[in-house]
């Protein structure tokens, strides 16, 4: 048994044996469990791909005279600004003002509050417009300015739902063709998309939540942030393959970090079209190997973890819960799987290599000692559902 105390002085020391979710899998095949277990110190994931359910705080700082903004567009993205005087909060989601959206379908989607953020992170200028009603101690009522990042107080990325433990894999059994939000899919199922690092995703290698839990470091985007609650949506009540890994969504992570410290590269924005705009967001996490259980788990292979196939033109809208089939993360990779006795191309929403380049980041920070583990305040649930929206009469 070690303690995360014990791992962050071997960090801060030079001496942590540190492994990807990758490497880890022929690792403990050579030296066996028990001696890598002894060895090994720490074992890093990462995943990047959409992430819709992400934004971020900003704080303007007063200008003179001062205002107080009660409407704000960022290049003319509306911004949230029901809360202080001089912060807003910019969902990735939303779209620009006046865009068709899909009134012309499918609509083209090119900027939303995914790109502004983009622009923000990589230091270009975002212009401000701001109209207030005016109040005695905040008399200005409308403001043009530009600003970039660094003119801010405080960018903060605050997500309700990152990191999803595992996902659909979307295909169209319809006679035409459709636009999701894992892209277009082609008639007859013609072809199929999925997202997810699956054997270097975060949660799949810690299914039961024994070291990921509110106040866990992560890197994200390249800078230090942590998890501040338990994702939107999280439903860790669910079927699981015998390793405890989910053979559906289950568990999300909320995560928060300085946008200030992050590197572009891992933040992009995304139009889908006939959709919407998403966020493309870059995820560390890293994983303390406590014991031998823990460190079995994070050796966690594709071939071991399936995915739920899901009919996007009813199933999926209609929300009946019928499950096509099952079918594996290694399968999935070839670029092509077989169901129902057809051939059916796959592609991913997600970058496996990226996710690679993420999770050896975290392992070369953790290696010089500039990222130390930091224990859960508190575990994530392990026994919850996620409950639908009822539709219901107004009360009387």
């Amino acid at each position: 048994m070690k303690t995360y105390e014990e791992i962050n002085r071997k960090i801060e020391t030079g001496k942590a044996v540190v492994l990807t979710a990758e490497e880890i899998i022929d690792y403990v095949d050579r030296k066996g469990l028990d001696a890598a277990a002894k060895e090994v110190d720490v074992v890093t994931t990462a995943t990047f791909g959409p992430m819709c359910s992400s934004g971020c705080f900003l704080n303007f700082g007063h200008s003179k005279p001062k205002m107080r903004i009660s409407e704000a567009w960022l290049d003319d993205v509306p911004a949230y600004s029901g809360i202080a005087a001089v912060d807003v909060f910019l969902g990735a989601t939303q779209l620009r003002y006046n865009d068709p959206a899909n009134m012309n379908y499918p609509g083209r989607f090119e900027f939303g509050g995914a790109h502004v953020i983009e622009k923000l992170v990589a230091g270009e200028t975002v212009q401000l417009f701001g109209l207030s009603y005016g109040t005695d101690d905040y008399p200005r009522r409308e403001i043009r300015t530009w600003f970039t990042i660094d003119d801010l107080n405080q960018a903060i990325m605050v997500n309700p739902r990152n990191c999803y433990q595992n996902y659909n894999v979307a295909v169209n059994c319809s006679s035409r063709r459709i636009h999701t939000y894992l892209g277009i899919l082609e008639p007859y199922m013609r072809n199929a998309t999925y997202c997810s690092a699956g054997q270097l995703s975060p949660l799949l290698n810690d299914p039961l939540y024994e070291t990921v839990g509110v106040g866990t470091a992560v890197w994200l985007a390249g800078a230090r942030g942590h998890v501040y609650a338990e994702g939107t949506q999280h439903a860790p009540t669910c079927d699981r393959s015998p390793n405890g890994v989910p053979r559906e969504g289950a568990g999300t992570l909320a995560l928060t970090g300085d946008m200030k410290q992050m590197d572009p590269e891992f933040v992009r924005g995304v139009s889908l079209p006939g959709y919407g705009v998403s966020l493309s967001l870059g995820v560390g996490v890293p994983i303390p190997i406590l014991n031998e259980q823990i460190l079995k788990r994070t050796t966690v292979r594709d071939k071991d973890i399936v995915a739920p196939l899901i009919d996007y033109s009813h199933d999926y809208p209609e929300k009946t819960g019928r499950v096509l089939g099952q079918v594996s993360y290694a399968a999935l990779k070839t670029g092509e799987i077989t169901f129902d006795g057809r051939t059916v191309r796959v592609s991913a929403m997600s970058s496996y290599g990226k996710a690679l380049a993420i999770a050896e980041r975290l392992k070369d920070e953790i290696r010089r000692g500039d990222f130390l583990l930091a224990q859960p305040l508190a575990p994530l649930p392990r026994q919850q559902s996620m409950k639908g929206l009822k539709i219901t009469e107004e009360p009387k």
